[in-house]
């Protein structure tokens, strides 16, 4: 949820509706439980994909939100992944999330 409130605030002059939240599995993870709505495994992506054929946005719109995204990402370091994996381990009180 915090994500999706991240890109909305990002990209405020698009509608929220425009906005999905999905989860991805790839390679061998395996959701161990019944998936929720929203969790997908790579191979179930394009099903996905193909099931919402109505243009929300043209391309140029697409990559001015790609751009501006990539902008204010934090740098893709194993630092950064273990400062976030420690922020979520901080807030939801669980123990070695990695």
């Amino acid at each position: 949820m915090r994500h999706v409130q991240a890109v909305e605030k990002l990209l405020d002059f698009l509608p929220s509706s425009a906005i999905k939240s999905l989860v991805v599995f790839v390679g061998k993870a395996e959701f161990k439980t019944e998936k929720p709505p929203g969790v997908y495994a790579i191979s179930e992506l394009i099903n996905y994909q193909q099931g919402h054929t109505e243009e929300v946005l043209s391309l140029n719109r697409v990559q001015f939100c790609v751009g501006r995204l990539e902008t204010t990402r934090l740098a893709i370091t194993r630092q950064t992944d273990l400062a976030h994996l420690q922020s979520l381990e901080r807030r939801l009180g669980r123990k070695k999330l990695n």
